[in-house]
């Protein structure tokens, strides 16, 4: 089809697969409207919009397993001043469809089938099972227009109720006394890129109507429930046959072995890794004692080595009683594995110090912590409280423009 605009003397030619009612140069946004005899005669004129279109009029773009032809654009804006730009698409199968974008949020919407009239205060709408939130009632007028078009463009406002489930809307809209609904959904930035491959992207800013939240709670908290079900049986099942395991204990005489090493009997560990406690003591008094322990593994040679000091001291200082220290220490080898292990231990002592005899030691390969276990646990727990934050400013976010928002 081919129209020629008396204004600005272009012609705007198009294939269609519908009859033209109305028709809007996209030069100089001159108004005609088909007569009975199906001339284009000029009604009115648009004030053309200083922001660009992102797409034109006869534009094609692959979406939905076809290829559309963009055939119209409207730009519509409600109270106080928000505004979107809807473009009408038309494939071979003479289908229609319908993008909208608005600050950079792009939604792709079909018109669905004819739906009962709203009643007034009606907040909740369901559709194919699912529930809808009520986002806006508002009064859209046309503000520019460009193209093809099977309906006269309406010179008053259009009643407007949008009803949200993210990513999807169902949008019914009231134009010249007739109610058409349609359902959408969001589409990426980079789903129209690919397919309008010549098309500069609007920025993007805020966050748009049915934009999807990057988290889902319900789902974040039955992952993280599995996942510590599972932390927990599996350790279960490790640990459930492992218990305390008492495998040196020995007072030291220091005439006998200050400095020199002793070599324990062997002992086999057996079960899921746990931490080793050693306890020390010894009478130390104004002095210092020394262990040295290495944890030596049997199978493959590897050592571990701890070393820990006893000190004690006391006293009085201007009077004043004092003390500093302790005779007794306990100290960890922490993740001790299972296998065949020995130990050597190394006491010593001060020299001038001629009172302490003997030193304590008692190791023992505890019971399995479930510390870590419950770190995880807990860590989880932060970080879904955490998700919830942002999801809950997120929504805040989307419902910020709405009259019927619930985070107020």
């Amino acid at each position: 089809m081919k129209i020629p605009c008396y204004d600005c003397n272009t012609e705007t030619e198009l294939e269609v697969g519908f009859e033209v009612v109305n028709f809007v140069c996209p030069k100089c946004r001159s108004v005609y409207e088909a007569d009975d005899e199906g001339k284009f005669r000029r009604k009115s004129k648009y004030k053309a919009e200083t922001e660009p279109f992102p797409l034109a009029v006869g534009d094609i773009g692959f979406l939905k397993g076809s290829e559309y032809k963009v055939t119209g654009i409207l730009r519509k804006k409600v109270n106080p001043d928000y505004r979107w730009t809807e473009f009408i698409l038309q494939n071979e199968a003479k289908e229609f469809l319908y993008l909208s974008v608005s600050n950079g949020h792009w939604m792709m919407l079909t018109e669905m089938e004819k739906i009962d009239d709203l009643k007034k205060g009606t907040k909740l709408l369901n559709y194919d099972g699912k529930n809808y939130d009520l986002f806006e009632h508002s009064d859209a007028e046309i503000i520019d227009a460009k193209g093809f078009f099977d309906f006269k463009i309406p010179n008053k406002k259009a009643h407007l109720a949008e009803y949200i489930n993210p990513p999807y809307i169902v949008s019914v809209e009231k134009m010249n006394n007739i109610q058409t609904a349609f359902h959408g959904e969001y589409v990426r930035k980079s789903e129209i890129k690919k397919a309008f491959p010549d098309i500069t992207l609007p920025y993007q800013s805020g966050t748009g109507m049915i934009q999807p939240s990057l988290f889902d709670l319900t789902n974040t908290a039955v992952i993280f429930c599995l996942f510590a079900l599972l932390i927990i049986t599996a350790n279960w099942f490790i640990y459930r046959n492992q218990f305390e395991q008492n495998v040196f204990s020995k007072t030291i005489e220091f005439s006998q072995f200050d400095s020199k090493e002793i070599t324990s009997p062997t002992f086999v560990l057996k079960g899921g890794s746990a931490p080793m406690t050693i306890n020390v003591s010894t009478d130390v008094d104004n002095s210092w004692a020394n262990l040295n322990i290495a944890l030596v593994n049997e199978e493959t040679s590897d050592e571990i080595n701890a070393n820990k000091d006893i000190e004690y001291y006391s006293g009085y200082t201007d009077g004043e009683y004092w003390r500093e220290g302790s005779s007794s220490e306990k100290f960890n080898i922490c993740g001790v594995k299972p296998g065949k292990y020995h130990l050597v231990i190394t006491p010593m002592k001060a020299p001038e110090d001629l009172k302490n005899n003997a030193m304590r030691i008692n190791v023992v390969w505890n019971e399995p912590s479930s510390r870590n276990v419950w770190l995880v646990i807990i860590g989880m727990i932060v970080i879904f409280f955490i998700i919830r934050f942002f999801k809950n400013q997120f929504e805040k976010n989307r419902w910020a423009d709405s009259s019927y928002s619930n985070y107020e």
